[in-house]
């Protein structure tokens, strides 16, 4: 591999000191035209890069932010960090993306490294396990701005999410107004404010249009395809099964129409389905599923901007909610 030439190594080449070279490539005066130009000629002919993380030590800066997601590979957190990721550029940043497996032990892991690469700031949207917050604490402690998306908690810092308790209530209105009686809500764990919310949303139309609010047909636990599969079969072996399911997550929502065709019944005319989840995967399961759309977009570009402000001085809280709509589909 060729070497990466430094200003140490062009200062060596012409015989000059090194701050000469540094004066003459971040065009600050006190260099004459002719060696200016000799410098910045030997630079471009030996390909010289600034080093990003050498300027930050003199500068004390960095550029650079953190991202904490609960897992990359699901496509709705891809597609956020996408979004944080092209505003970040246009302001001049570069993003250090880091998974944390939906794990609180990793999350906090992730804090740490992301300190120790020396970010100006971090966003972070809360694993499914996350219920201690002191390493948003120590954040806050010294002066790391942070701002929590999609998933969030009520710790003193910035936020952006969906409407979830009005999205919850639609989605709930809707199966009721299409003729479904007993509707289940399937949901991720109750510490969870997303869940929380949802389930909140899901709750509140239920009493509005005066239906009995059952307790076995609400099923809350860990967010994951085999649980979601195993807490659908419960549903369904209830002796008054539900007639529709609202699923507060994709993994869940795919996991019920799993569950359901596994019991020999029809979707949408035996049990309907309602999902959060992105268009694509309701695009290609069969039926499309009914889904919460989420502005992805506005999610990650809402987030960077409010982090960005920290940076440079923001000191109030602001809290920012982002419209979801329903998109109806074959399964509802």
């Amino acid at each position: 591999m060729k070497k990466r030439v430094s200003q140490r190594d062009i200062a060596r080449r012409l015989g000059v000191n090194v701050s000469t070279v540094s004066r003459a490539l971040n065009g600050l005066p006190g260099v004459s035209s002719e060696l200016r130009q000799e410098i910045e000629r030997l630079a471009m002919q030996q390909d010289y890069q600034p080093n990003p993380f050498a300027m930050s030590l003199r500068y004390d800066t960095t550029r650079t932010i953190g991202i904490i997601v609960p897992d990359l590979a699901f496509s709705h957190y891809a597609h956020i960090v996408k979004h944080i990721e092209a505003e970040a550029k246009k302001n001049g940043y570069m993003c250090i993306v880091t998974d944390s497996g939906d794990k609180y032990s990793h999350e906090v892991e992730c804090v740490n490294q992301l300190l120790s690469k020396h970010v100006e700031g971090i966003v972070l949207c809360l694993s499914q396990e996350t219920n201690d917050f002191a390493h948003i604490e120590r954040l806050k402690e010294r002066h790391i701005p942070v701002v929590l998306f999609d998933r969030v908690a009520d710790v003193g810092c910035s936020t952006v999410s969906v409407n979830d308790v009005e999205s919850g209530r639609q989605a709930t209105l809707h199966l009721i107004d299409s003729g479904k009686r007993r509707i289940a809500f399937l949901g991720g764990p109750n510490k969870l404010k997303q869940t929380a919310d949802r389930k909140h949303g899901y709750l509140e139309a239920l009493r509005e249009r005066g239906m009995n609010i059952r307790k076995d047909l609400v099923k809350c636990g860990n967010v994951s395809f085999n649980s979601g599969l195993s807490r659908t079969l419960e549903l369904l072996d209830l002796p008054e099964r539900p007639d529709a399911i609202i699923a507060d997550h994709g993994l869940l929502a795919i996991a019920s129409l799993q569950a359901i065709y596994s019991k020999g019944l029809r979707i949408p005319e035996d049990v309907a389905v309602i999902g959060f989840m992105s268009e694509w995967v309701s695009d290609i399961s069969v039926p499309r599923i009914t889904f919460v759309k989420q502005n992805l977009k506005e999610i990650g570009s809402k987030t960077f901007k409010l982090l960005l402000d920290q940076i440079n001085g923001e000191q109030n809280i602001k809290h920012i909610t982002v419209n979801a709509r329903l998109n109806i589909k074959e399964s509802a």
